[in-house]
């Protein structure tokens, strides 16, 4: 594919990212983008994954309404190479079974899996945000015969994959805050491009009330929100990093951190910009899911760390701890969840709190309902 394709490709992505959609339509959009621009694929697979934890939330791939069963057993308890978690926190965030096998990826039991579905090569792109969050991930996956994915073509999943990041959150904070599940979800407001408001969420009222210098009782917004709307708006009108959300990270009247996020909304008449609010903690493992446990605040962080893949040596740097204390703090969390290894630690939670939260999103997105992030409840 040409420079010029490319760079046309990533304009489309982009502007797909900055538009207020459910997932499911905006993971439509993105595939038709990548057919002109990735040759020779099979239907991509996008997932959803708790930046906390980087385990999976939910997944789409047209032709494949339910997730193989057998596939998450692989991922999640079996011993092989190339799993999301592992390309989430490598630093280039993408690689393919071909390049960490050395060129043999019949000796990963992954490959013979893939290979039951026609995918001989597999390609997948962590899906991080220019902050360093990870919402998601994208496989592709080429026949046999197909030839190998190309730099210029990594590269450009590269490119694309903070947008697609953005895109991934912007769906998933529009359908929490538009069909919330609990008193916690999301705030949504709905500007119009001179700051009035248009329409709010339920519960809105109670995120504006917290946070500084506004006044809801009689219509003055907080500054904070008008800065973010503002920022928004100038993002379309002077675009500097096209798809991008505007974003702003707020101390609260309580003391709790908050993050609003603002965005234009596709619109052929007046300009309209949608705020949302919610609470700043995208790293944190569901304290609902910690507390079915016990967790202490220490062996919190620390499952949340085992989650993600890190060895113990990592978690002692991360931690500041010595690798004796890790494995004293790791023995505790194996003692509570009634787990044996690292392994059965991953596996247990993943299959206990993820998988129904995937299969949930499954039959959400079958009816149209928006996707949900996160554990489930």
């Amino acid at each position: 594919m040409g420079a010029d394709t490319l760079r046309l490709a990533q304009a489309k992505i982009a502007r797909l990212a900055g538009q207020q959609q459910d997932l499911v339509s905006f993971w439509r959009g993105v595939t038709a983008v990548l057919g002109g621009a990735v040759p020779h694929f099979r239907a991509p697979c996008f997932f959803t994954m708790d930046p906390a934890s980087l385990l999976i939330t939910s997944h789409f791939q047209e032709g494949l309404p339910e997730f193989p069963a057998n596939w998450l057993t692989h991922e999640y308890l079996g011993d092989d190479v190339h799993q999301l978690a592992d390309v989430g926190r490598s630093d280039r965030g993408i690689s393919t079974l071909h390049e960490v096998t050395g060129g043999d990826p019949a000796s990963s039991p992954r490959w013979h899996a893939n290979m039951a579905y026609g995918g001989d090569q597999e390609m997948i792109a962590a899906l991080r945000t220019r902050t360093g969050d990870i919402w998601g991930a994208l496989s592709l996956y080429r026949e046999p015969g197909r030839p190998l994915f190309e730099p210029v073509e990594l590269a450009f999943i590269q490119a694309i994959a903070p947008a697609l990041a953005e895109g991934v959150r912007r769906a998933l904070l529009f359908g929490e805050a538009t069909d919330p599940d609990f008193p916690d979800a999301p705030g949504l407001l709905i500007l119009t491009g001179s700051g009035d408001v248009e329409s709010v969420t339920p519960g809105t009222e109670r995120w504006l009330a917290d946070l500084p210098d506004g006044d809801w009782a009689t219509g003055r917004l907080p500054s904070s929100v008008l800065a973010v709307a503002g920022q928004a708006l100038r993002s379309v009108q002077h675009p500097g990093v096209p798809g991008m959300v505007a974003m702003s990270r707020v101390l609260s009247r309580t003391g709790t951190w908050v993050v609003l996020h603002g965005a234009c909304l596709a619109t052929t008449g007046q300009e309209r910009v949608a705020v949302i609010v919610e609470p700043a903690h995208p790293g944190r493992i569901s304290p609902l899911l910690m507390s079915a446990y016990g967790l202490t605040e220490r062996e919190q962080e620390l499952t949340r760390l085992v989650l993600q893949g890190n060895s113990t040596a990592e978690i002692a740097t991360k931690l500041v701890l010595s690798a004796h204390t890790v494995q004293q703090h790791l023995q505790n969390v194996f003692d509570k969840t009634g787990v044996r290894s690292r392994r059965d630690l991953v596996g247990k939670i993943f299959f206990a709190h993820y998988e129904p939260r995937l299969r949930d999103n499954e039959q959400r997105a079958q009816h149209d309902r928006p996707l949900r992030g996160g554990p489930y409840r």
